[in-house]
């Protein structure tokens, strides 16, 4: 699961964060300790030079090497017990919790190579709150209304719009909750305020939060940062590249909304080719059909889409119109 470069940054500092509060914590409350039983300060320095004690045993020659190590076991053992018992006796349970903060790394927030679980929940954590930042809201299936959808036959589709919106909304709903990195790519098209961006935006959060690296993006800001990385890169520009490059789903919202030139046609045929070429799911939703996109792009990106994508039709009325109404 790639997450951008910046996510993960977020991620492993708020890891260091939460570790260094901890271990503050821990050691506010372990001078606590002493001030009240000033024997659990001695025990911990006991315990400390029975650490010497037991490498000098090591260095001893056959059985009396091993007879002084389980000396050393035993008498830790029991200064352990009477630490736990002082501590008790004299303060609320679990007060003195000096466990560490991840029970698997420690708190480095890796195994070796591999990113640890606690990192991972951080980063998928990071991700939600960015998408809610780029989809303005926390959008979720069950806030999506049928009842705004017409319920006559409409006879461009020769059934009622609700009854389409009906099948879209649970083919978007069975892509979020059986998302894989083999799930395919979607295609929503459908006039001004029918819900693209809404389901787009459920989809985004939901795949998010079972894991996956998702990049929200609308088509003109996705164009503009595409643009200066091609013209003017910088550092944050090659990982936005990066970002949409790799990322597990990534979502163009309102394709034919951007300025339409000569770069644009280039980066969206890049864009599509290299990632239907890598098998990275795609969702794109646009208010143009495949005629319309074939003439204000190309035959070549018109193809793409319509031969490896899955068509979700939206239709009714304007919903932002009918709740001003």
């Amino acid at each position: 699961m790639a997450y951008s470069a910046d996510v993960v940054r977020r991620a492993r500092q708020a890891l260091a964060s939460a570790k260094a509060d901890r271990e503050s914590l821990q050691q506010a409350r372990l001078q606590q300790v002493y001030e009240a039983i000033p024997r659990v300060r001695e025990i911990d320095m006991l315990l400390r030079k029975s650490m010497a004690l037991a490498a000098q045993a090591a260095f001893l020659d056959g059985g009396d090497a091993a007879s002084a190590m389980e000396e050393v076991k035993q008498a830790n053992l029991s200064l352990q017990a009477e630490r736990k018992a002082l501590i008790a006796a004299a303060f609320p349970a679990e007060f003195l919790d000096e466990s560490p903060l991840c029970p698997h790394c420690g708190g480095s927030g890796y195994l070796g190579t591999a990113m640890c679980s606690c990192l991972q929940q951080l980063c998928r954590r990071e991700q939600t709150k960015e998408l809610s930042i780029l989809t303005c809201g926390e959008q979720c299936f069950r806030d999506f209304h049928l009842e705004y959808y017409p319920d006559t036959v409409d006879p461009k589709f020769g059934v009622s719009p609700r009854t389409i919106m009906a099948r879209t909304l649970e083919t978007c709903r069975r892509y979020a909750e059986d998302f894989t990195p083999n799930s395919g790519n979607l295609l929503f098209n459908g006039g001004t305020g029918l819900g693209k961006t809404f389901l787009s935006a459920c989809i985004a959060r939901e795949v998010a939060q079972k894991g996956y690296s998702v990049a929200y993006e609308s088509a003109q800001h996705l164009f503009a940062k595409l643009e200066k990385n091609r013209f003017n890169p910088d550092d944050a520009s090659r990982l936005e590249g990066e970002k949409l490059e790799n990322c597990d789903l990534l979502i163009l919202d309102d394709l034919g909304t951007e300025l339409t030139g000569n770069f644009v046609i280039a980066a969206l045929y890049s864009l599509v080719n290299d990632r239907l070429l890598a098998g990275k799911p795609m969702i794109i939703s646009t208010n143009l059909n495949i005629t319309e996109i074939q003439k204000r792009y190309s035959p070549q990106i018109a193809s793409r889409l319509q031969g490896s994508f899955r068509l979700l039709p939206f239709a009714g009325e304007d919903i932002r119109v009918l709740k001003n109404k």
